[in-house]
């Protein structure tokens, strides 16, 4: 009768299978084993990496549709709050609304965060700086946490979106203040590592240079089953109303969208450990202006372009308050034909990305076809990651994401019309 198993040895686990030969003479027993360990691996690899695509792709989809609703929520009350007086009583009603936009325009980028479309510009930065900035900010609103700082100081610089590379190092220190709510100690270190003295579980690094985040806390710990979920969006040991779930899900979204990789060490009642590694660059850290200009009335010829009547309707009024003549396109075989007939007199198009029959990509290429110096604005409720930054390498003048207000309109076109 045979048998088979397995039993772990030095960490490896070692499959076996007993074969007994019986013949006149006497009884044989062949033994078999097989170091299974590496394959189990590659298995737990490839059926986390498909959990977190499938799940990543939901949940940008979600984000992409929220953005549009937000978008339609947020024209109106920019056109309505430049009608009412704020000495009128719907004023601060309209403000709050607008201010709502905003919280659920927060959500779901952490959302584009996690599906690893949340990138906006990569620039080489110094992560140190950016680490004492953030925990010195954070520090002044968690008293009871004492801040440890080791940081390198020859380290070398990473390409990465600053708002997105705050965004993580908030998500992390959030998540080590909740889980010391009587107060603690954090630890941050910052180290120059090799792709060889990564330990990783479930995925086998891409060779070259990293720098290495730690974040340590002195809190509750995680337990076994939370901490392979940890990641998962949605997710909370947190009571309802006090946490979305999204923290730690945009966090893992925006490292693998920079390159890189994220792991966790803890035990119940013995803290945690959260392991950052990005790749390193050899270019020089830069610093960001964020350039600002002021609203007013504007002359020129906009195409409009966006597939929802809605977004169009509103996008349309808005323009129109900014100064603009406006030809309204509701596909892009309609812009392609309006743009064919007016290019000459259009000063700028603002351009969907994500429409049916024919995309965003597809409609610029047309439009540079019938004109190389056409000026296009991209639109979408994705960020610039993917698709719309293939279009910008193509030579598309600039990119603004849903939902906007009409501040940031007014300054993104009068950027490129400049």
């Amino acid at each position: 009768m045979a048998l088979n198993g397995h039993f772990i040895i030095n960490g490896k686990q070692i499959s076996f299978y007993f074969l007994p030969v019986i013949d006149e003479l006497q009884k044989t027993i062949i033994i078999l084993l097989n170091d299974v360990s590496e394959q189990k691996r590659m298995e737990a690899q490839f059926l986390q990496a498909q959990k977190m695509e499938a799940i990543g792709t939901l949940a940008g989809g979600i984000a992409h549709d929220f953005n549009n609703l937000l978008m339609v929520v947020q024209g109106n009350v920019s056109l309505m709050l430049l009608d009412v007086n704020p000495a009128h009583s719907h004023y601060e009603m309209l403000r709050t609304i607008e201010k709502q936009v905003q919280s659920g325009s927060k959500l779901t980028s952490q959302l584009l965060g996690y599906a690893r479309k949340g990138r906006y510009e990569l620039r080489p930065i110094d992560l140190n700086q950016w680490v004492v900035s953030i925990s010195e900010a954070f520090g002044r609103t968690r008293k009871n946490i004492t801040i440890h700082r080791d940081l390198s100081s020859d380290l070398y610089t990473c390409e990465a979106d600053q708002g997105q590379i705050e965004q993580v190092l908030m998500n992390l220190f959030v998540n080590a203040a909740d889980a010391m709510p009587e107060g603690g100690d954090l630890f941050l270190k910052t180290a120059n590592v090799n792709y060889q003295d990564i330990k990783a579980r479930l995925y086998t690094p891409t060779p070259g240079d990293y720098i290495l985040l730690t974040v340590t806390d002195t809190g509750v710990g995680i337990d076994s089953k939370t901490i392979d979920r940890i990641f998962d969006p949605f997710f909370t040991t947190k009571e309802l109303g006090r946490g979305t779930g999204l923290g730690l899900a945009s966090t893992y979204g925006i490292v693998k969208g920079h390159g890189g990789y994220i792991e966790v060490e803890s035990e119940k009642g013995r803290g945690s450990t959260f392991k950052v590694y990005l790749p390193a660059s050899g270019k020089q850290a830069q610093q960001t202006m964020r350039p600002s200009a002021p609203f007013s009335k504007a002359i020129g010829t906009v195409l409009l372009v966006d597939d929802e009547e809605v977004i169009l309707d509103v996008g349309e009024k808005v323009l129109k308050v900014l100064g603009y003549k406006v030809l309204p396109a509701r596909s892009g075989a309609e812009a392609t034909e309006i743009f064919n007939k007016h290019h000459h007199s259009i000063d700028l198009v603002l351009l969907d990305m994500i429409m049916p029959q024919m995309g965003g990509g597809e409609v610029y290429d047309q439009l540079k076809a019938i004109s190389p110096k056409v000026k296009v604005l991209l639109l979408s409720g994705y960020s610039i990651d993917g698709e719309a930054s293939k279009i910008m390498a193509r030579g598309c003048n600039g990119f603004i994401q849903k939902p906007f207000d009409i501040m940031q309109l007014s300054r993104s076109i009068r950027t490129i019309l400049r």
